[in-house]
């Protein structure tokens, strides 16, 4: 295929969207005013924010701010019918999503001190040498592997399962098929993980996990999925939040990548190099990306008790980011034997990336206008726009490295882990922390016992990103200088990495201790609320009862 015309083509392609764009802004793209938009909110919700993790003096701050940008005479009374189907709607969700947030938490705790340790061996090579499976080549993918099945799966699955009933204004359905699809998914994690322990690889990246284990994650996604679909024709809500369709999309995306991914002697050579990528980036694009962007749909409003500013820009979003986001990987395999097309349409493509990204960070910035101060007293916004913006960054970012010019240097360096945690670190995981600080106490019951270790857990992550981030972006600069300078040796474009390699540690203990206060936080409100003593006759965690958490 001539590379020209598939230039041409994508031009013409992106320049009709831009005229879609331009005609979709004259019909009212930046209403202030949207139905679809007020979807997620009951009556004289409104005007209400809502943080479940702020303490009585942060939430009268967080009413003052709300209620200053309220028309007089703005009607706040709450219906009791509606806050009586919500929670029949969490109750029902409880037990499914509690597994899911509880099973996130464990392989976060895993995953770090298996990405730790692979980084302390990075300059101090000697540590732990005698044991094969403390090797950095298995613990670096240990960690990669407890990340990407482990943690953020399970924690946006949990966030996805607890929010599909308020969204759809309907109990959850097959909540047993959640958990068997839960026991299924752990139970392959556990399984990959020991064989990548022994040596049992792969060897493609994000696809370590041999097939013959990996199919279930496959079925297991599907079994978590398939609730939604059973509820969408019990549904009572008339309009689809947005966050459902990105919901919905990741939920059958995840197995339609990871079944082509993983199908058995079919992929071969370059063609799997090919597919290898496409599955790499496709799984942070299509399934993380989507499951977190509705979270912070659902959980930004909600907090300042606003609904999002232009409800048909967050649309455009989603659409643009499903039609741009397919063939992006294969920007990683520039240089390689690939055919030239499909690289250049990989980079035309992530350029293209910029138009959702730009319509996301816009909304969420008028909905935010006016209400920035939020920010300093409410918890789970600091963790959501910071998310937020950390997508914005790392896509911004990606589109820029995707680049031929700039490729050639972040190449093969640590400039590429940088952007890899830019994104399912900054982005991902931090919005997956603000949910489960919103959700975890409206599933038990019960307020956070100790308030202040949100904060310390907070700043220790934010300290130890910007560490890690910093010094590994800046080492990884220095790597592909010196590897592009034909006088230096190898071993100097090693060496120029040392000081940085020890900053990365640095900043990895940090994010490390952040999560065991995380985790500790999650067993404290655990065990306070007696979900392992007592269950309702349903089998799922106590019924809500405070009025304090029947917003």
């Amino acid at each position: 295929m001539n590379p020209t015309a598939v230039l041409l083509a994508t031009f013409i392609l992106s320049i009709a969207g831009l005229f879609a764009f331009i005609w979709s802004l004259r019909k009212g793209l930046f209403e202030t005013e949207s139905s679809g938009a007020r979807t997620i909110f009951s009556s004289g919700e409104i005007g209400r924010p809502e943080d479940p993790s702020a303490d009585p003096t942060q939430h009268r701050s967080l009413a003052a701010i709300s209620g200053a940008h309220l028309a007089p005479g703005h009607d706040t009374k709450t219906s009791p019918r509606e806050m009586a189907a919500r929670e029949a709607a969490d109750r029902s969700s409880a037990l499914p999503a509690f597994v899911l947030i509880g099973c996130a938490v464990v392989w976060l705790i895993v995953a770090s001190f298996a990405g730790l340790m692979s980084s302390l061996k990075l300059h101090w090579p000697d540590l732990l040498t005698d044991t094969a499976w403390l090797s950095f080549g298995r613990l670096r993918t240990l960690h990669l592997n407890g990340v990407a099945y482990g943690w953020a799966p399970m924690g946006l699955l949990g966030l996805s399962i607890w929010l599909l009933p308020r969204l759809l204004q309907t109990p959850l359905l097959g909540g047993r098929l959640v958990i068997v699809g839960a026991m299924l998914w752990n139970a392959a994690l556990i399984a990959g993980l020991g064989g990548l322990a022994v040596g049992l690889n792969a060897g493609l990246e994000w696809l370590e996990i041999p097939w013959q284990i990996g199919i279930l994650f496959a079925i297991g996604g599907m079994l978590i999925g398939l609730p939604m679909a059973l509820m969408l024709t019990r549904r009572t809500v008339t309009h689809l939040y947005v966050s459902v369709w990105y919901m919905g999309a990741a939920l059958f995306w995840f197995p339609t990548l990871y079944i082509v991914a993983k199908v058995p002697g079919v992929h071969f050579g370059v063609e799997q190099a090919t597919m290898n990528w496409w599955f790499g980036h496709n799984v942070l694009g299509l399934f993380y990306t989507p499951l977190s962007l509705a979270a912070i749909y659902y959980f930004l409003p909600k907090v300042i008790g606003r609904p999002v500013q232009s409800y048909n820009l967050s649309l455009l979003g989603f659409w643009t980011l499903a039609f741009f986001y397919g063939q992006v990987g294969a920007h990683h395999l520039i240089g390689g034997p690939v055919p030239e097309w499909l690289i250049t349409l990989s980079i035309v493509q992530s350029v293209m990336m910029v138009i959702p990204v730009l319509a996301f960070s816009v909304n969420q910035h008028l909905t935010l206008k006016g209400h920035f101060s939020a920010l300093r007293h409410s918890p789970v916004l600091r963790f959501i726009v910071f998310g937020a913006m950390m997508y914005t960054v790392a896509s911004v970012q990606g589109s820029f490295e995707a680049l031929r010019s700039l490729n050639a240097i972040t190449h093969f360096t640590h400039f590429t882990v940088a952007h890899a945690h830019l994104g399912m670190y900054g982005f991902v995981s931090m919005v997956i922390f603000g949910g489960i600080y919103f959700a975890l106490p409206r599933i038990l019951d019960i307020a956070w016992p100790r308030p202040g270790l949100i904060a310390w857990h907070f700043w220790l992550v934010v300290a130890g990103y910007s560490v890690y981030m910093i010094t590994l972006s800046i080492g990884g600069v220095l790597q592909g200088l010196a590897l592009l300078d034909p006088t230096r040796t190898f071993m100097d474009s090693v060496a120029v990495t040392m000081p940085w390699l020890q900053g990365r540690s640095v900043g990895g203990a940090l994010m490390t201790l952040g999560h065991l206060v995380f985790a500790l936080h999650v067993v404290l409100i655990t065990l306070r609320s007696g979900v392992f003593s007592t269950t309702d006759r349903q089998g799922t965690a106590p019924a809500p009862s405070s009025p304090a958490f029947t917003g």
